[in-house]
């Protein structure tokens, strides 16, 4: 079987299937030829594959009761989520089964007292903050695929997103969680305490894993209290400096309140312009524009706050026009602008993207550069800069076109100056099969060896989503 651990069968006999349908239920078993197409690939854009099986169990139980069966039988597994993964995390293997979570849909319990939420694996992000906002609280992580995405993927990815700037990514929202191992046995860890110092906290080991080491089955999530009052600003800049600059401003006048700070290059601001048909929200042509969302205690007191800082920084040469929203449908408006990458499929052919971090000070020149070296070797290929640059986020997206289909060749010139400028290749999209071969340029041989001691202890037999991450 490709990609997956020696020995592992190729099909699995007739005992196998019928022992899974014993224990999980005829409903909850769906034969490799039955299984449905969204459930062969994820959004990477990799060639479907078709699973031995689907597993759609409903309860911890039944993942305990499968994987103890996939183990005694050396079936590998793949766990799913919402298959919005665009690292190939979810993509099936030939002879595995699929084991998707979205049957174990159910919140829990909201406890407003103690500002928690828990959650089975199943559940979407949307509806997490669905039911954090109903108790007037609000859930602290939020990306464009909420509505399809699932925690335990979002977990196993360790997603990001909005709301990184102000509260952390998936893992710092996490309070507790409950996983099953290879082997079916069951890791309780849904414990409530911030304070917990009993030896290694192996509930974050399963946080970023990509499922290689068990199954996430339930979620214990802190969750933070609603903003009165949201300013949203559109802030045309001069240069990068200009950029972190006014960040760092911002953040010292409205501690803790910046929920979002949205840096998008010339580029990206354009390309958005044309695809989505919109106005140009200046006169003028800037080299950045800064979207930034602001949250305070009064409307009135954050506007006065917010324009009051607007003119230190224009004073101070940080911003060259600005744009504050005075209604939710121009800050929507705003927003519009930077959520162009909806866009991207539609219009880059096809889009080459990458999801990478670097320390702050050195984005700026690393756009510079990397934008060099791509003109350099296709001159007049079309990419776009953006990204989440409060925290250390870049987005590029090339056009495949443009570079005349060459997406390795791009890969490697990216990946290699992510690496030369101590940087991560994956800041938030995780590792999955696309980015295996360019791990070594974040990671040192050492890191990668305690990496695999760690999946071998858990997964000796390697069943676990073979060949994702390693």
């Amino acid at each position: 079987m490709a990609g997956g651990p020696a020995g592992v069968r190729r099909a699995a006999p007739p005992a196998f299937l019928a022992a899974l349908i014993e224990a999980l239920g005829a409903d909850a078993v769906t034969p490799g030829e039955a299984v449905p197409d969204r459930h062969l690939a994820d959004w990477s854009g990799l060639p479907p594959v078709r699973p031995l099986a689907l597993l759609r169990p409903r309860s911890t139980e039944a993942v305990s009761a499968a994987l103890r069966l996939c183990t005694e039988h050396r079936v590998p597994v793949v766990p799913q989520g919402g298959l919005t993964g665009l690292a190939g995390a979810a993509m099936p293997v030939e002879g595995a089964v699929a084991l998707s979570l979205e049957r174990m849909n159910a919140i829990e319990s909201v406890d407003a007292a103690t500002r928690t939420l828990t959650a089975q694996a199943g559940v979407t992000i949307q509806a997490v903050q669905e039911a954090a906002a109903e108790a007037g609280l609000r859930f602290g992580v939020d990306f464009g695929a909420r509505g399809s995405a699932q925690v335990g993927g979002a977990l196993a990815t360790n997603a990001g997103g909005n709301g990184v700037l102000q509260f952390g990514m998936m893992r710092e929202q996490l309070l507790g969680l409950e996983a099953v191992l290879p082997d079916g046995r069951v890791l309780p860890m849904l414990r409530p305490m911030q304070k917990n110092n009993t030896g290694y906290d192996l509930k974050q080991f399963f946080v970023g894993a990509e499922g290689t080491l068990g199954v996430i089955t339930r979620a214990l999530f802190r969750l933070h209290p609603a903003p009165r009052a949201r300013a949203t600003l559109l802030a045309a800049l001069p240069d990068y400096d200009a950029a972190l600059a006014l960040l760092g401003r911002l953040q010292s006048r409205f501690a803790g309140g910046v929920a979002a700070f949205e840096l998008m290059w010339r580029d990206f601001v354009a390309a958005s312009m044309a695809w989505q048909h919109l106005r140009e929200p200046f006169d003028t042509e800037h080299p950045l524009m800064a979207l930034v969302d602001l949250d305070g205690g009064s409307e009135a007191a954050l506007q006065a706050e917010v324009e009051e800082a607007l003119a230190e920084a224009m004073e101070a040469g940080l911003v060259v026009d600005a744009a504050l929203a005075q209604s939710q449908a121009q800050a929507a408006a705003f927003w519009k602008i930077r959520e162009a990458t909806a866009e991207l499929p539609a219009n880059l052919r096809p889009p080459v993207n990458f999801d990478v971090s670097l320390p702050m000070a050195q984005i700026g020149r690393f756009v510079d550069e990397c934008r060099a070296a791509l003109e350099a070797r296709w001159p007049g290929h079309t990419s776009v800069f953006f990204g989440h640059i409060g925290d250390s986020n870049l987005h590029l997206s090339i056009d495949g076109a443009s570079i005349g289909g060459d997406a390795e060749a791009a890969e490697q010139l990216v990946y290699g100056m992510v690496g030369r400028f101590a940087g991560s290749v994956s800041a938030e999209h995780g590792i999955g099969l696309h980015k295996k071969p360019y791990l070594g340029a974040s990671r040192t041989p050492e890191e990668l060896d305690a990496m695999r001691a760690i999946k071998a202890a858990l997964d000796p037999l390697g069943l676990m989503n073979p060949g994702k991450v390693f």
